[in-house]
């Protein structure tokens, strides 16, 4: 940059000029001794050079270039408020030299962290910020907070601060203004949903504070929240009591479904059974209706052969006689017995009918011959 080549140009002649100096008094010394030595600092090429250099100082120290993330506030004797009214932005400028000098305050976006970690905030060691709920209960919060000098205000910030910002303002804001809102949450809503509210309220607050003093707030980040060991352990416990709780009630829904799951087979079981009776009555009442059914068949188409033959009957009533009978008796008006089988399992002729003859005897005294009958035959069973 050109201010930096100038500042480079001038230090160059400054060494320049000091050594061609020192070489012609050392020159003069040894000539003339002291009183030319004297003499040749009031040379014409001395006074030469002293003047370019002198040139080249102030042209450096009235040229400033400003940084793009950066802005400059000017301190100026020569105004009457002790400063120029803007500051200067990024780019070239001019000052006058031995009157005004440029303050150069950062305009990036910065952060400052306060945390219980001893090499993670902006000191070393436990920076936490340690505040107390509504019910009393201690808390420690890591809170980092991400800002910027507002480039327009940039004046009002060194009057007030110079830079000085950090810690005569960024931090004592921050730890006062966490400490008054986290009073107004209880512990538990800390620890809970509620959180969110308490982060959202602070970063409120604190843009509003920034802004009063010439800062632009970005984002307010609550990092961490930690309570003290008795506290801790209290939740510690009630969390472990909550997971068996939740355990005991998931190990009870399995056991109930287990159940329900047993019920329902059962259910199932017993529902195949019944079905099973069920189709098995069915079928043998299907069964029962077609043997039934096949039987008034039988029936009706034997009624309709007895219609048409009457002799039929007697063929009937011959096939339901017992196997076991061997012989039978007719009626008296039926002269004709049917040989049945022998006990041998022959079969009698039936081709040439037995024709019983009865035979007589006479009577004494009469002459007359008296008929004897002949005895019935009686059906005898197979022994």
């Amino acid at each position: 940059m050109l201010d930096q080549l100038l500042s480079f140009i001038t230090i160059a002649a400054w060494v320049v000029f000091i050594l061609l100096l020192v070489i012609l008094v050392i020159r003069a010394f040894q000539k003339g001794g002291p009183q030319e030595a004297l003499k040749t600092l009031v040379r014409g090429r001395v006074i030469v050079a002293l003047l370019i250099t002198l040139g080249l100082t102030l042209l450096s120290a009235s040229l400033v270039f400003i940084e793009p993330q950066e802005v400059g506030v000017v301190v100026s004797i020569i105004n009457r408020f002790g400063y120029r009214e803007e500051p200067l932005t990024s780019g070239l400028h001019w000052i006058v030299p031995l009157a005004e000098r440029v303050v150069r305050y950062p305009i990036y976006w910065q952060n400052y962290t306060m945390s219980t970690e001893p090499y993670e905030g902006a000191k070393v060691g436990n920076d936490a910020i340690a505040a107390r709920t509504s019910d009393g209960q201690a808390v420690y919060l890591d809170s980092t907070i991400i800002y910027r000098i507002d480039p327009n205000e940039v004046i009002r910030v060194h009057i007030d601060f110079q830079d000085r910002y950090i810690n005569d303002f960024i931090r004592p804001i921050m730890r006062g203004v966490i400490r008054t809102e986290v009073s107004q949450f209880t512990v538990e809503e800390v620890n809970s949903s509620k959180r969110k509210n308490l982060e959202d309220n602070l970063d409120e607050i604190l843009r509003e504070q920034l802004s009063g003093k010439g800062f632009i707030l970005d984002q307010f980040l609550l990092r961490n929240i930690s309570f003290s060991e008795q506290y801790a352990s209290a939740i510690e416990q009630k969390q472990v009591a909550e997971q068996t709780r939740i355990q005991r009630e998931y190990e009870a829904e399995q056991m109930r479904k287990l159940a329900e799951g047993q019920r329902d087979k059962l259910k199932i079981e017993a529902a195949g059974k019944a079905d099973a009776i069920r189709l098995e009555g069915q079928a043998e009442a299907d069964v029962v209706l077609l043997k039934a059914q096949a039987e008034s068949e039988a029936l009706r188409l034997l009624a309709a052969a007895l219609q048409n033959n009457k002799d039929l009957i007697n063929l009937r009533f011959v096939d339901k006689l017992a196997p076991n009978l061997r012989a039978m008796l007719l009626p008296s008006n039926n002269p004709f017995l049917f040989p049945l089988p022998d006990m041998e399992g022959g079969l009698l002729d039936f081709s040439t009918p037995t024709i019983p003859t009865p035979t007589s005897s006479l009577t004494p005294g009469t002459g007359e011959a008296t008929p004897t009958p002949t005895p019935t035959p009686t059906l005898t069973p197979e022994q």
